[in-house]
């Protein structure tokens, strides 16, 4: 080894030595800024989640110390409890009702205000302002006098109140959902502005209708979009709980018809005080969301399109 390299090599590790220092004292840095967040994630997320997955296994009544009963709650939930399956179905059906057609409204609504040339700031805040308005308990006690007995729907076509009626009080709650079409339709809209124009003119060139390049051209480029607004308003729809409250005056009725999960869960751990029961749902209704979500995720590869990848 010459002399040049015998110092190179002596250097070599004192040349190391900052560079490490550097990449700690950023690292140390990135955890500072981040400690806000894992403190609040760590106190305010997983210590409750561990807490209530503990008290799904127990009895307890929020008053006396927890009573570890194992799967009884579970088992109790399945098999014993018909109220907790009326609430299930009552979830579902609103799922099924109530998401389509927000993200119909939405989408319709976008395609209007993408042609729109004069106006369109001031429509796309006035259809916004229902989501910033519409989870409000003020609002869910408005729409229940609006379909009350003796209210504005009742007087305009004689049907009597929907809230008081098993087989309407649910869709009045889904229609409040609907009205809530803002932040969907703004999403769509931010995509529908994303999609190249030239596309549409060459389809019109080759003589295809508006409804061949709705289904040709914007859905297929869409389809990320609705995939997202898709799986947001699922996820919000299963966690449904101020409008059924609202409507039903905390009961779920008239005849259970607007008992959702989440109102029964409220039922269950706070007004019958079964916090171990309420936990217990809680994880299922965990469990059920991330099912929901993993079959959507599944299915979109078949029906996504991304064009950055030619294909899904």
């Amino acid at each position: 080894m010459t002399t040049t390299q015998t110092k190179a090599a002596e250097h070599r590790p004192q040349a190391d030595v900052p560079k490490k220092s550097v990449r700690r004292r950023r690292e140390g840095a990135a955890w500072v800024f981040l400690s806000p967040w894992v403190l609040g994630a760590c106190v305010l997320t997983l210590l409750p989640m561990a807490v209530s997955l503990y008290l799904s296994f127990t009895d307890y009544d929020l008053f006396n110390a927890p009573n570890w009963v194992g799967l009884r709650n579970y088992t109790q939930m399945f098999t014993e409890d018909p109220r907790y399956w009326r609430s299930v179905g009552a979830t579902l059906t609103y799922v099924v009702i109530a998401v389509p057609l927000q993200l119909g409204l939405a989408l319709a609504v976008a395609l209007a205000l993408k042609t729109m040339r004069r106006g369109r700031a001031f429509y796309r805040s006035a259809f916004y302002a229902p989501s910033l308005l519409g989870a409000s308990m003020s609002i869910a006690l408005v729409w229940r006098a609006i379909f009350n007995d003796g209210g504005t729907v009742d007087n305009l076509f004689g049907t009597g109140g929907w809230v008081n009626q098993p087989g309407w009080a649910l869709f009045a709650v889904a229609l409040l959902t609907v009205w809530q079409f803002g932040a969907p339709m703004v999403i769509f809209l931010a995509g529908l502005q994303q999609i190249p124009g030239e596309l549409y003119e060459a389809a019109e060139v080759d003589g295809a209708s508006r409804w061949r390049q709705f289904l040709s051209i914007t859905v297929p480029m869409l389809s990320p979009v609705i995939f997202f607004n898709l799986v947001l308003q699922t996820i919000q729809a299963f966690q449904v709980f101020t409008p059924a409250f609202a409507v039903s005056a905390g009961k779920g009725g008239p005849a259970d018809s607007t008992l959702f999960y989440t109102l029964y869960l409220y039922d269950r751990g706070f007004v019958a005080s079964h916090m171990g029961y309420a936990s217990a749902m809680a994880w299922v209704l965990l469990i059920a969301i991330g099912a929901v979500t993993a079959v959507l995720f599944r299915t979109s590869r078949s029906w996504v399109f991304y064009a950055s990848e030619g294909d899904r």
